[in-house]
């Protein structure tokens, strides 16, 4: 099947679930094309079930995508910009100690807590597996999606101060994450010692060295949109910005997710306000906003799509059960740490814990990299419990987290004394 056939058959898809979720279901678009994805998967394993030859051809279909690649080194790039594009940057600074210290600190205690506690809970149900191994499902499960957190707190109507804390932690701590995980690869595969001047090497290589980099390209794409009246051909700048500055990023092996947010977090702000017309930046709104809706249609549609190429048994389940009620308690443990820590210093609204807790949701960089490790799956002999505990984990949070976060949000602003205290704080 041609690449062509293949974009074809997701944007169609995609099309006719988020038709159906409008029409019908009411829901918001990234949970509705999702759930419908994840319905439909479940009938063609039905189908196949009755001898109806269905969920092959469907898994060929998913093969050829090749959802880590097409997400990791494709999509990603697109859609973290369009996030950071509409971030405003004082905002994000007056809440810089809380969002550092949660994409720092808290991934690394969150992995650690997570891989334990898995670990041994795979060692209770009889599931034999390595604790290096382990590691790497905290590693990949313990950052907050920018994806699906974007997309979902867009209707939860979160007070702003905690909407720039959920979703600015969200897009620095993946870059994180993805270090964190390729030191246990390392580890795991006995190409890196577990030394810690190799990690603060690579933690400077890609995260500082993502900033860095992200900054260089976002002042030159600031220059060249200075210097143009032209709202296509602006828009075009920004488009060769993320596309070549995440391939570049990647060549000279510093965080690509980084450095875009810190470019669009630039253009969105000191790009928007100096080097662009207001028919420009209403063009250039109108095109990002429009391209983060197809892709996040179309990989909400992948990731209930991928149900197709798992593979379950009762203990798998079992197992991604424990993993979530794992996973919410160690982002419980993260967030409350750093609350309680910065409350010595500054207020923070009522709720704050619970919110930043359920509203930590995973999606498609968990199951990207998870499924990356199938690079490597000769070395892995549990690979598929952790594939299925990810996908788990990542299912529940966007379908019944997503869905709730609104009411908690609301509940939380109901109760609270002061509502200008909350966009304060």
């Amino acid at each position: 099947m041609g690449l062509f056939e293949v974009i074809t058959i997701l944007i169609v898809l995609s099309a006719l679930f988020s038709f159906v979720n409008y029409r019908y279901i009411h829901l918001p678009t990234t949970i509705g094309v999702m759930a419908i994805a994840l319905l439909f998967s479940l009938v063609l394993i039905g189908l196949d079930n009755l001898g109806v030859p269905v969920k092959q051809r469907a898994g060929e279909l998913l093969e050829n995508v090749e959802f880590s690649e097409t997400l990791l080194h494709g999509m990603l790039g697109f859609l973290l910009f369009a996030g950071a594009l509409h971030i405003n940057l004082d905002d994000l600074a007056a809440q810089k100690w809380v969002i550092s210290s949660l994409a720092t600190v808290g991934v690394v205690v969150s992995t650690f807590i997570v891989g334990t506690l898995t670990w041994v809970v795979l060692g209770v149900l009889d599931i034999e597996i390595a604790f290096i191994h382990c590691l790497l499902f905290g590693a990949l499960i313990s950052p907050t999606d920018p994806i699906a957190v974007l997309g979902i707190l867009k209707t939860a109507r979160a007070p702003a101060s905690l909407e720039t804390k959920i979703a600015g932690e969200s897009l620095f701590n993946d870059g994180v994450g993805v270090v964190v995980f390729m030191v246990l690869v390392g580890i795991a595969t006995g190409q890196r010692e577990a030394s810690l001047g190799g990690v603060v090497l690579l933690f400077l290589e890609e995260a500082v060295g993502g900033v860095v980099f992200g900054l260089v390209i976002g002042w030159l794409a600031y220059r060249l949109l200075k210097q143009v009246n032209d709202y296509q051909v602006e828009v075009l700048l920004t488009l060769a910005l993320v596309m070549g500055g995440y391939a570049l990023a990647t060549a000279i092996h510093t965080s690509g997710p980084i450095a875009i947010v810190v470019a669009g977090l630039l253009i969105g702000n000191h790009g928007r306000r100096f080097a662009m017309s207001d028919k420009t930046r209403e063009h250039l709104d109108t095109f990002w906003e429009l391209v983060d809706g197809v892709l996040n249609a179309v990989l909400f549609v992948l990731i209930g799509l991928e149900v197709l190429v798992m593979h379950f048994e009762p203990a798998y389940l079992l197992a991604g059960l424990f993993a979530i009620v794992i996973t919410l308690g160690a982002r419980l443990v993260s967030v409350s740490g750093t609350v309680s820590l910065l409350r010595m210093r500054r207020e923070f609204s009522p709720g704050v814990i619970p919110v930043m807790t359920w509203g930590g949701l995973r999606g498609g960089i968990s199951v990207a990299l998870a499924l990356s490790l199938r690079s490597i799956e000769d070395l892995i002999p549990q690979l598929d419990v952790i594939l299925a505990i990810t996908y788990a984990v990542v299912v529940f949070a966007i379908i019944v987290q997503g869905l709730t976060i609104g009411r908690l949000v609301k509940r939380s602003v109901r109760f609270a004394p002061d509502r200008a205290a909350i966009e304060r704080a």
